[in-house]
């Protein structure tokens, strides 16, 4: 249903506009609280492990009890954090507490919404819904850098970090009025337990977009949680003051035109999935993703400008299959059992969204404190490292395609 459709991509829009208001004034936090690079990575950090351990009773939930009740909680939620964190927020343990708040906020939102999504849509118009919902939670999460740094820079970091709770009240109202409520169907088996996830765990065709989901989205928040600031060190190591950067080349700039092409790009991966198919795909795009982290951090001892396009290629190369893996979990999901799947999916995704950013933090202050390149570089490194799970884990375990996959 179209206009179904329309209301929660509006929604999830309005929910996401603030979500990495934080990453794009970390600079400004590490200089005002004296934080170094590893507290640094557990403030952007724990927004995934809040998600993490509240998601699997919160997804799970929607397979018993309408998701809209739900979603209602996860929106209420971030309201909160979003006002709690610009107007309470005063150091390191504050901002932490908030921002883990945050993260259960989003829990009780992102799949929520797409299990509300998904149970409307149903067919070979499924895929491209769950599209349409990724691309409206990239435009918005791609934009929240620019909108931050902007009122930030007029008005103060709290005013940039309260539009965050802000849009989530006016994407609570819209929810409240608007979405159908819906009770789930039972199927035949549910009366396992709510948090029985053996039988998604059996499933390799699921498991395996759900690992790989995993990797993608650890490389994800390292790039998106720490790009302002890689691009703030390559600024200033080439001599060249933010003040100095013409304004479209600013890093949050660069950061919201990362996420923009990103969400181009998820699209656009969908759409190759599709015709060429989703494994290939998938494949292609996480080697090639290895192959950019390797040099991305060394790229700023060169020039600041190669540094910026580089964050532009990698972020289009990351999210190519951010559509494909959700969209092949969800289709890969057992009758009544979807709720429970997209439940494992995101918790792996967003473990890996926790380890990221301090994976990178950690190394940094391994490797000298990110005052040099090479320090970037060999952090950038460590998440290469990692992301070759992700092919292994579609070369072993095989997922299958989707219905109008080629």
């Amino acid at each position: 249903m179209l206009r179904i459709t329309i209301l929660i991509c509006t929604a999830q829009t309005l929910a996401q506009i603030g979500a990495f208001s934080v990453p794009a004034l970390l600079p400004q936090f590490m200089h005002a609280w004296g934080l170094s690079h590893t507290q640094a990575g557990w403030i952007t950090g724990i927004f995934y492990l809040g998600y993490v351990l509240s998601v699997p009773m919160l997804v799970a939930l929607t397979d018993r009890i309408d998701p809209k009740r739900v979603y209602m909680f996860g929106v209420t939620t971030i309201t909160l954090a979003g006002f709690g964190y610009a107007w309470l927020a005063d150091g390191f343990w504050s901002a932490l507490l908030f921002r883990a708040l945050w993260g259960i906020g989003w829990a009780g939102t992102y799949m929520t919404g797409l299990k509300a999504l998904s149970d409307f849509v149903e067919g070979p118009g499924q895929s491209r819904a769950v599209t349409a919902h990724a691309a409206s939670i990239g435009i918005s999460g791609a934009l929240s850098f620019a909108i931050a740094g902007t009122i930030a820079e007029w008005f103060g970091w709290r005013w940039g970090v309260a539009l965050g709770g802000a849009g989530a009240l006016v994407a609570l109202l819209m929810m409240g009025l608007w979405l159908p409520s819906r009770t789930p169907v039972k199927q035949d088996g549910e009366a396992r337990a709510l948090l029985d996830f053996r039988p998604v765990l059996r499933n390799r065709s699921a498991m395996a977009y759900s690992i790989g989901y995993c990797v993608h989205t650890l490389e994800m928040s390292a790039l998106r949680n720490w790009v302002v600031a890689f691009l703030t060190f390559a600024a200033a190591y080439q001599g060249l003051p933010e003040i100095g950067i013409s304004s479209w080349l600013a890093p949050t700039v660069i950061a919201s035109a990362m996420g923009l092409f990103g969400v181009w790009a998820s699209v656009t991966g969908n759409e190759f999935s599709i015709r060429f198919g989703r494994r290939r795909l998938i494949l292609v795009v996480m080697l090639a993703g290895i192959l950019v982290a390797a040099g991305i951090g060394f790229s700023a001892e060169i020039a600041y400008h190669l540094a910026a396009v580089l964050v532009i290629v990698y972020a289009i190369v990351i999210w190519a299959d951010s559509s494909s893996l959700t969209a092949g979990a969800a289709g890969s999901a057992a009758p009544g059992q979807r709720g429970a799947t997209l439940a494992v999916h995101s918790t792996m995704g967003y473990a890996g969204g926790f380890f990221g950013p301090l994976t990178l933090g950690f190394v940094l202050d391994l490797t000298g404190g990110g005052t040099t390149p090479y320090s970037w570089g060999v952090a950038f490194l460590a998440v290469a490292a990692i992301m070759t799970i992700g092919p292994l884990a579609m070369i072993i375990l095989k997922p299958a395609g989707l219905a109008g996959d080629k």
